[in-house]
């Protein structure tokens, strides 16, 4: 039996998860250090019998995870551990953590898409919009969109004038966007594709709701979107 488009991309990014899994193991072990460079993409290749697209799309889930950080043309290198984090992204692993943490972005997030609706300037709004864009052109690339999405909803924090909203959210880092912290096989149990594009329009939704300067439109949209996210991720934890 052939096998199918999905079936490659799911074993594709279970080799990732696996890489990603001993590269993080061998950073928390000391095998690098902050500052340290990592492997090139060719010996990573050599060492776990991968392809170059495993390992790109295994430094990307890195990068989106606050790991390492890559230098265009010189190579990816582990990053510090981040002091400003009010969270221990190591901790937050399991399907009931990642729920654990949209239950504390709801409770912080509703309120501060309200003030961004009250707040926000015209250039606040632009910055929406384009990460907004961003997020639909990386989905239809076939992308996971980590960074888009994570800047969209930094964006409204800044909105809301309120500097603390967006050090608290900063601080979270990515484990805000559960696809950085699930195993790839459950990613795969949610329809990633549609999933996602539901994310987009989610967003959208949000967006027009602060473009009127409708506090309690842009509230119940935030509401509607993590409590989407949070039953989306109830379902593969079943």
């Amino acid at each position: 039996m052939p096998v199918g488009k999905s079936d490659l991309t799911m074993r594709r990014r279970s080799l990732a998860e696996m890489v990603v899994g001993d590269l993080t193991d061998k950073i928390k072990a000391g095998a690098f250090h902050a500052g340290d460079k990592l492997p090139t993409e060719p010996e990573v290749m050599s060492e776990f019998g991968v392809s170059r697209t495993v390992v790109r799309e295994a430094i990307s889930r890195m990068q989106a995870a606050g790991l390492v950080e890559t230098r265009h043309g010189i190579g990816t290198f582990v990053l510090p551990p981040s002091s400003s984090a009010t969270v221990d992204i190591g901790t937050v692993v399991t399907v009931r953590d990642v729920m654990a943490m949209l239950e504390l972005r709801i409770s912080l997030e509703t309120e501060a898409a309200a003030l961004a609706a009250i707040r926000r300037s015209d250039e606040h709004l632009e910055r929406m919009g384009q990460a907004v864009a961003a997020f639909e052109r990386e989905i239809a690339a076939g992308k996971l969109a980590v960074e888009a999405d994570f800047d969209f909803h930094l964006q409204i924090a800044r909105a809301t004038g309120n500097r603390y909203f967006e050090s608290v959210f900063r601080g979270l880092g990515h484990t805000t966007i559960p696809r950085t912290r699930l195993d790839t096989a459950r990613i795969a149990a949610i329809a990633e594709p549609d999933y996602l594009t539901q994310t987009g329009r989610e967003h959208q939704a949000i967006m027009e709701g602060i473009a009127r300067h409708d506090a309690e439109s842009a509230r119940a949209a935030m509401r509607m979107h993590l409590s989407n996210s949070r039953e989306r991720l109830r379902k593969i934890g079943d």
